[in-house]
């Protein structure tokens, strides 16, 4: 059967940049899914010559097992036939195909070296028909167009006949290595980020169309949605609608990580905070200092809220309230004041997500609006989260609903400290050398903070700092971080956010039990691209045997 390079474009089908070449490479597997030929596609590369670099590129390559290559340009839309050949526009610009056709095969035989390279060419255009084939520059016998586009296939196997003999099983093998090797043809994970980003946005928007539809009076909504649902879309939205319309939001969350993160995202004119920099900071409006080397700090800010009167600075127009789930009773209450009637409020929250086992708050009257669908989280992350899941009563699927298939998981194992920070060292590498750059790579510690093997250091062997929450805060309340090229973060404090690939570490557990299996999900559906999980040997005796 044919081979397609590299793997993983069928999860490119919905994008809309590439969507014509995607089309042609599905047919190009189902037409010639009974030939050993090789396809290649997305080839860029790159030589420089006389101190300046010439770009070229190509749509596909296909590699027959006589070492022979065929190059397929595909010029999708319209075209231009001038005295001079066919051209393409691009940016205004014309591009005479010929010419780029030309430097392609002589780019690609000098790059091969002394040993001759076999090529042949076809140009395929799917949408325009070709009114003069003798002007065109190329030969009309290589040209694909609208009125013969069905033939794309059947003329592929015409200028590639397999009947032709290979000249040696050693030339095959060096051409294999060629485009495999030189080239580097495996996908990019910069582009799929993007690409990934864009794909579950538009997806899961779903939830903060639907909801900010509803008409209902109090707008009081509560959304149980699971990981990757859309439930901050959802809280985005209603933020910006809140600033557009001249009103005050107030954006709450449980760990500061992602209050930081949401931050970063939202326009002025709102407040986005923990629980604990609202009480921090109404203890500096009415002039006191919170004193973080006390025991009682937090609960001191939390009886200041709940008791003192709020000046009109402290109420809100909208209140959004993200990672529900970890809330109490006494914060629903306290946040609740600080909103204005008639207010809306929106309270976003997972069950499964629940590290710190405590019971549902309470929202009665509260219209609920239900979300399982993970659009972020590749679909078999989902899949093998639900095999190793322990029986719930009550507990709904999660639907796997990402446009992206596998996810990249590797298994790491440990069997001593030393081997947890060699294995973790080892999944650093091989997220690297997957493309990865560090700034895409988080470390998630299965462990919290004190606990943890990991968190407390500074560097990770010689090669990698880590940035870390210290567990010290400044004067002005502002947690204190190691500098460092990798984040690491504890699952605890990741949660809430996401990385394209993520080290999910220092799994530990002798059973999968309800908790154990929250912190997996949690941990594992960070992840948008590869994960890779360093387990203890008895944790990942338990995760294999269920999956």
């Amino acid at each position: 059967m044919a081979h397609i390079h590299p793997a993983g474009w069928r999860e490119m089908s919905v994008t809309g940049a590439a969507a014509r070449e995607i089309e042609t490479l599905a047919s190009l597997e189902a037409n010639l899914a009974d030939t050993p030929y090789s396809i290649y596609h997305g080839v860029h590369w790159t030589n420089a010559e006389h101190g300046f670099s010439a770009y070229g590129e190509v749509d596909f390559i296909i590699l027959a097992p006589s070492g022979r290559l065929l190059l397929i340009e595909q010029k999708a839309g319209f075209l231009t036939e001038t005295p001079g050949g066919l051209v393409k526009n691009y940016r205004g610009k014309p591009r005479n195909i010929q010419s780029h056709i030309l430097r392609t095969i002589d780019g690609l035989c000098r790059r091969f070296g002394q040993e001759k390279l076999s090529i042949d060419y076809l140009l395929y255009c799917p949408d325009y028909i070709v009114r003069d084939p003798q002007l065109a520059g190329i030969d009309p016998r290589h040209i694909i167009d609208a009125n013969s586009k069905e033939r794309l296939s059947e003329m592929v196997r015409e200028l590639l006949p397999l009947t032709d003999p290979a000249e040696s099983v050693e030339h095959f093998e060096k051409v294999a290595r060629f485009l495999g090797d030189t080239l580097s043809l495996r996908p990019d994970p910069s582009a799929m980020i993007g690409c990934a980003a864009r794909m579950v946005t538009r997806l899961s928007g779903g939830l903060c169309t639907w909801a900010r539809r509803l008409d209902f009076s109090p707008y009081r909504l509560r959304v149980i949605g699971t990981a990757g649902s859309g439930k901050t879309q959802l809280a985005l939205a209603e933020y910006r609608a809140a600033i557009d319309a001249g009103l005050r939001p107030l954006y709450v969350c449980f760990n500061r990580p992602l209050a930081d993160h949401i931050e970063r995202l939202v326009p002025a004119g709102g407040r986005v905070a923990t629980f604990h920099m609202l009480g921090d900071a109404f203890l500096r409006a009415r002039g006191e200092t919170p004193d973080y080397g006390a025991a009682d700090v937090f609960s001191h800010m939390e009886t200041a809220l709940a008791e003192a009167d709020l000046p009109e600075t402290w109420k809100y127009d909208v209140l959004i309230v993200d990672e529900g789930q970890d809330f109490s009773v006494a914060w629903r209450d306290i946040l609740l004041r600080m909103l204005r009637e008639p207010g809306r409020a929106i309270w976003l929250e997972d069950p499964t997500q629940n590290l710190y086992g405590r019971e549902a708050v309470p929202l009665p009257h509260w219209v609920i609006l239900h979300s399982n669908a993970n659009y972020r989280s590749p679909r078999q992350i989902v899949d093998m989260l639900a095999a190793i899941a322990p029986y719930e009563a009550g507990r709904e699927p999660v639907e796997a609903a990402s446009p992206f298939d596998g996810a990249d998981i590797e298994y790491l194992v440990y069997t001593d400290p030393d081997s947890l920070l060699a294995q973790t060292k080892h999944a650093i590498t091989l997220c690297l050398a997957a493309g990865f750059s560090r700034q895409d790579i988080a470390i998630a510690s299965y462990s919290g903070r004190e606990k943890s093997a990991i968190l407390n250091l500074e560097t990770l062997g010689d090669a990698h700092t880590l940035k870390s929450f210290t567990g010290a805060y400044d004067i002005f309340g502002h947690p204190v971080f190691r500098e460092g090229g990798l984040l690491a973060e504890s699952v605890y404090r990741f949660k809430g956010q996401s990385a394209p690939a993520v080290i999910f570490t220092e799994i530990d557990f002798d059973t999968i039990d309800e908790r154990v299996f929250r912190k997996l999900f949690v941990g594992m559906t960070r992840a948008r691209l590869k994960l890779v999980l360093v387990m203890s040997e008895r944790a990942a005796e338990q995760i294999v045997d269920r999956i």
